[in-house]
């Protein structure tokens, strides 16, 4: 497998990765007093990427320029401008700087790649400016912007808790192979938890077998429960999501999981065995209308 580093000198720039993930369980705890749900996730960087180029700036202040086969948001909307902005604010630091984010990774997939770019961003522009900031505070900075950006600060594996801010590195080394789903359907993770209804028997049940797993460093365990406890709030908004698990599994590759609030889906190759998991691509394809691809856990 070739590995890519996280962070690369390009001319006068530094290009750096931001990483998808995928949910190998998550649990519902309940509600918060501050109306958020509080949850119990494993989730796992793997190696499909956005991109962000950081280059000297040509005009003054954040220029942000969006670009690739899928749609991000322009400006402030961004979590990429606002990581910028919160960074170099942060240092009293005036910069003109010029960012370019290719999104090869869809918005409203369950893959987290807007939180996964304001790590980046994060990350990124410490390195370009030589700021060396304490970690302490890029996390708090992380918080800020997202429940999932602390965990694509770190990584490649963690336990997360809370609103998803909370994060427990997992020292285990897991790898593993998948045959990612990507249909052509924005889920609203907003949406998903106000329409998600809970089941506090299903969640003590699930939990105490996720947490054994976890304390025993048997992360593959855990992941053949195929557990996430927003499936059934996720499908409610897209029969199609439903349909789609449903033809995936009766081809016999395994049980096919919904990462985050959706619309992705993976199935776990169990053998890690590629050939195999270009068989089960060839498979479904011509059996299912949305995009597969093969992936395997990033290991940084």
């Amino acid at each position: 497998m070739i590995v890519r580093e996280q962070f690369n000198s390009v001319d006068n720039g530094l290009l750096v990765l931001a990483p998808a993930k995928i949910n190998l369980s998550l649990l519902i705890a309940g509600k918060r007093p501050d109306g958020f749900h509080e949850i119990e996730t494993v989730m796992a960087k793997i190696n499909f990427y956005d991109e962000i180029l950081i280059q000297p700036g040509q005009s003054p202040g954040i220029e942000l320029v969006c670009r690739g086969p899928c749609w991000a948001p322009k400006g402030r909307e961004n979590l990429v401008f606002q990581a910028a902005e919160m960074l170099l604010e942060s240092c009293g630091l005036s910069a003109d700087v010029k960012i370019t984010l290719t999104k090869n990774i869809p918005a409203g997939s369950g893959l987290g790649s807007a939180s996964s770019d304001a790590a980046a961003a994060l990350l990124g522009l410490d390195k370009f400016f030589n700021m060396k900031s304490d970690g302490t505070i890029l996390a708090k900075m992380a918080a800020r912007l997202g429940s999932d950006v602390a965990f694509f600060l770190g990584g490649p594996l963690a336990f997360c808790t809370g609103k998803g801010e909370k994060i427990h590195t997992l020292n285990e080394n897991f790898d593993f192979l998948a045959l990612l789903f990507i249909p052509d359907v924005n889920i609203s993770t907003k949406e998903v938890y106000a329409n998600y209804k809970h089941n506090s028997g299903l969640y003590r049940k699930l939990s105490g077998r996720i947490n054994s797993h976890i304390r025993k460093n048997r992360i593959d365990l855990l992941t053949k429960g195929c557990v996430n406890m927003l499936e059934e709030s996720s499908f409610s908004f897209s029969e199609n999501l439903a349909e789609l698990k449903d033809i995936i599994e009766s081809l016999g590759i395994g049980p096919c999981c919904l990462s985050g609030s959706g619309s992705a889906m993976f199935c776990l190759v169990e053998s890690g065995d590629e050939g195999k998991a270009i068989e089960y691509k060839h498979k479904v394809e011509g059996k299912v209308d949305c995009t597969s691809t093969i992936v395997r856990n990033n290991v940084w």
